[in-house]
């Protein structure tokens, strides 16, 4: 199991690390069951990470253990996922306190998030808020999804004084 105090670094995504990216989206625990439609065929293209803000998360080894994407314009959280093996071991919380960190260097005020419903509490407990929902959208999406919202520049994520090297 991977462990928190191995160096994780976080680094802008390129266009070679689409696949690895993909692979992450595809084999997550978290899409399985009910919510498998939603990243059935999903790809993570190089043409989508060259068109957004995007951030991985890699161990000393130089595997790909997490990573996030950002859009600037609505600001919104598009993507997150973490390796299901590097689950509970402290990515996610990296990987939120970079996103904010990025998000407040460019000037937002707030980062919209749409939660596949099992991963709200993370979210929550990152210092995002519940705004509302977001109603199903047939034939992949037939749950209602929660809305949050991170606002930039007024919370801290909490235990974040663990050290991120880029």
């Amino acid at each position: 199991m991977l462990r928190v105090m191995e160096c994780i670094r976080i680094r802008r995504a390129t266009g070679t690390d689409a696949e690895g990216l993909t692979a992450l989206v595809q084999e997550s625990q978290a899409y399985r069951g009910q919510y498998a439609p939603v990243i059935d065929g999903y790809e993570v293209t190089a043409a989508y990470v060259e068109r957004h803000q995007v951030f991985a998360a890699v161990d000393t080894a130089g595997r790909l253990v997490g990573f996030y994407s950002l859009i600037l314009d609505p600001a919104e959280l598009d993507l997150a996922f973490v390796s299901d093996e590097a689950q509970g071991t402290g990515v996610g919380k990296l990987l939120m306190k970079h996103m904010l960190d990025h998000a407040r260097s460019a000037g937002l005020a707030d980062v919209r998030v749409v939660s596949n419903p099992p991963a709200e509490r993370f979210y929550l407990r990152m210092g995002a808020e519940r705004v509302g929902v977001v109603a199903p959208t047939p034939p992949k999406v037939t749950w209602e999804r929660p809305e949050l919202r991170f606002v930039v520049g007024r919370r801290r994520v909490p235990g974040s004084e663990v050290t991120v090297i880029r």
